[in-house]
């Protein structure tokens, strides 16, 4: 594909199709256009708003390309938020995976290191001795004993590394920073996807009914890409939409300053401990427990959302899911 035409026709405000933009980024992995061009390309579709058609495409090429896991015997669900808010909270998503498994659920977590955040997924399970890998074997391992198995993005999508230093060199977020929730290399059956604003809720719920998962996208309405509890959230699924109040499911509001990661991995990391431990905050301890009761809810549709934050409850208070966490780095180290 003729890289001069793609970008002339996206000045004239057309869209491209999914078969097309698949096949810009199969051509970016086998260096067939100059950085100009693809940074044109990257800046133009930001400046645009990218359509659900050519994310759908660049995914699907990102997805051929990827060293593919297989977990779909176990029905395993991904807690993901889109990070970019600005807020910089402590890892509420890879707390909630860890109430979740220890309730006895699968969850496939795929992460990385923090980009826009001190502290990203990766940051906080590396301090904690993990070694990430790739390996089917010790990967199924860790998820048949301890219910969890993560994922280290850079070890599963190596076409990203084409599209790296433009990226870099932009300083600023692109289609890519749309597509990490989307390329969990196990292909999730469940997914709980935490984005900062409306118009990214109404981008993913298209694309994940799409690609036909069982899910539910979340907001806090003040902003943050998780449910912080904060302000209202509004949480849409494959059936429906609805908007909650902080103070719903027997909540209180959140202190905004009570969810800050800190100014190091290491802050991060000793929060990310005392919500296991049960010594955290109020406002640390429920958010985990609305993000993870929502996640079972994603798997267990039929239970009441009541149902849901009291199994998360009692994964978190009894130790469960402490338990799971030590077992997890124990497989993983």
């Amino acid at each position: 594909m003729n890289m001069k035409e793609i970008i002339n026709r996206l000045l004239n405000h057309e869209e491209l199709d999914s078969a097309e933009t698949k096949q810009i980024m199969l051509n970016i992995t086998k260096e067939m256009y100059p950085d100009a061009q693809i940074a044109a390309l990257l800046t133009i579709l930001q400046m645009r708003g990218v359509t659900v058609e050519e994310l759908i495409g660049f995914r699907e090429a990102l997805m051929e390309t990827r060293i593919p896991i297989d977990f779909s015997p176990y029905r395993p669900i991904d807690i993901v938020g889109t990070g970019g808010d600005g807020k910089n909270t402590f890892n509420i998503s890879t707390c909630s995976c860890f109430v979740v498994a220890g309730a006895g659920y699968k969850v496939a977590k795929h992460g990385n290191y923090g980009a826009s955040s001190v502290s990203g997924a990766s940051n906080v399970l590396e301090l904690h001795g993990v070694r990430f890998t790739n390996d089917q074997d010790k990967l199924l391992r860790s998820l048949e004993e301890s219910n969890m198995a993560y994922l280290h993005a850079q070890l599963f999508n190596p076409a990203m590394k084409f599209v790296g230093p433009t990226r870099r060199s932009l300083q600023v977020p692109t289609v890519f920073n749309l597509l990490g929730p989307l390329i969990n290399p196990s292909q999730p059956t469940y997914q709980l996807l935490g984005v900062a604003n409306l118009s990214q809720m109404r981008l993913y719920t298209h694309v994940l009914n799409r690609l036909g998962m069982e899910f539910a996208v979340v907001t806090s309405l003040d902003g943050y890409d998780e449910i912080s509890l904060t302000s209202g959230y509004k949480v849409m699924t494959n059936n429906n939409e609805q908007i909650y109040q902080a103070n719903a499911l027997g909540f209180m509001p959140s202190i905004r300053e009570e969810l800050f990661g800190g100014n190091s991995p290491q802050d991060a990391a000793k929060i990310f401990d005392d919500v296991l431990n049960d010594r955290a905050t109020a406002s640390q301890k429920q958010t985990v427990l609305v993000n993870a009761a929502f996640a079972i809810h994603v798997i267990e549709p039929h239970q009441s959302m009541e149902t849901c934050v009291a199994i998360a409850r009692e994964s978190l208070e009894s130790r469960k899911a402490l338990q799971t966490f030590r077992k997890f780095v124990e497989l993983n180290s």
